[in-house]
């Protein structure tokens, strides 16, 4: 049997837009067994996956948890190992695996970590670089592929789209949120995940403009939206904020809670119609649940992320877009421009024409 190994643990977002190599990789080597090494708290993105036949976990800190999966692991002789990840623990993981074809990052015999060549268009661009950081920026900047072309160019296989498999138990947590909260099936509910965290502030939207996108939106579409306002723990207060300013300006807005497990705040933003998204893991949740999106990019690369037709990208048109700094500038994503793109979107989805301008 073919065996194929995924390691690939970091970030939430990344692993989850990685799921779109399994398709291809199931039409090229046809009966192939596929496992994924991912991070404990990652296994419920690709545990449901119908094409994932078997999930490890590694906390990449603990050295005793990676010995052990290397022992399990070095039990098999894998046909094809594909590793995803720089971190050392990772590329020494790979080194010490057996198997026919090794793509992607490893320990080279000089004790560091390096690249095979064949996944040389994603490397180039990350912190091991054989170019340096200085020209891996530049080639991100100049960078027109999404992440899954360049995968699929990578492993000889077609580009596939990420894919996520809710449980029961998280849809009947989504009913019983949309009960709970009055949530009208025949009413158009817009989701609003506008933070990114604590680490890239510039991803995030400020709470007035996210207050103000919402305004627009709903004097355009006469009143018959519902906003859900989505995050993580970083922005519990933040979306406190953002409903009470939604409040003042009379707009029905419902907090979905930062508290939720993964497959819990999936299921929630699948009863959305559309998704207003920084670079964030709900971006990447919304695509793999064909949940149509408006995302924004300031600091991080636009063309990186692959819509498959399924929305619009609003990037900035400041010099310092792409630039991966932590203050850029994002004052060029304004409400206007999200909701001229939030409009169109509902008009693709809903079938309405001649929404009002905004």
């Amino acid at each position: 049997m073919t065996e194929i190994l995924i390691l690939k643990t970091a970030a939430l977002g990344d692993v989850l837009r990685t799921t779109s190599i399994l398709p291809g990789l199931k039409e090229r080597y046809p009966g192939c067994r596929i496992t994924w090494v991912t991070a404990p708290g990652a296994v419920d993105l690709v545990r449901t996956h119908p094409q994932v036949d078997a999930v490890e976990t590694l906390d990449p800190s603990s050295e005793s948890a990676a010995e052990d999966l290397a022992t399990r692991l070095g039990e098999t002789r894998w046909t094809k190992l594909i590793s995803l990840d720089d971190e050392l623990p990772l590329c020494r993981l790979a080194a010490r695996l057996s198997s026919e074809q090794l793509s992607g990052a490893y320990l080279g015999d000089d004790g560091r970590s390096t690249y095979t060549p064949d996944v040389a268009p994603w490397f180039d661009m990350g912190l091991l670089s054989v170019h340096g950081k200085s020209r891996a920026d530049q080639l991100k900047v100049l960078n027109t592929r999404s992440h899954p072309q360049i995968f699929a160019e990578m492993l000889g296989i077609r580009m596939g789209k990420p894919r996520l498999v809710l449980s029961a138990e998280a849809r009947a947590f989504a009913r019983s949120f949309a009960e709970r909260h009055g949530l009208e099936p025949g009413r158009l509910l817009v989701g609003l995940n506008t933070g990114a965290g604590g680490r890239w502030l510039s991803k995030q939207l400020s709470v007035e403009r996210t207050v103000e996108l919402g305004r627009l939106v709903a004097r355009a579409r006469h009143g018959d939206v519902t906003f859900v306002v989505f995050g993580g723990p970083p922005e519990a207060r933040r979306n406190q904020a953002i409903v009470a300013g939604f409040s003042a300006e009379g707009l029905p807005c419902v907090d979905a809670g930062c508290e939720n497990g993964l497959l819990q705040f999936a299921a929630l933003i699948e009863l959305c119609d559309l998704l207003v998204a920084s670079d964030s893991l709900a971006l990447h949740v919304a695509i793999a649940l064909d949940v149509r999106v408006v995302a924004f990019f300031a600091p991080t690369s636009a063309a990186e992320i692959e819509l498959y037709n399924l929305g619009e990208k609003v990037a900035s048109t400041a010099p310092d877009y792409c630039s991966y700094r932590r203050d850029a500038d994002t004052s060029t994503i304004t409400a206007e421009r999200l909701a001229s793109s939030v409009l169109a979107q509902l008009d693709a989805t809903c079938g309405h024409q001649g929404t009002a301008a905004v």
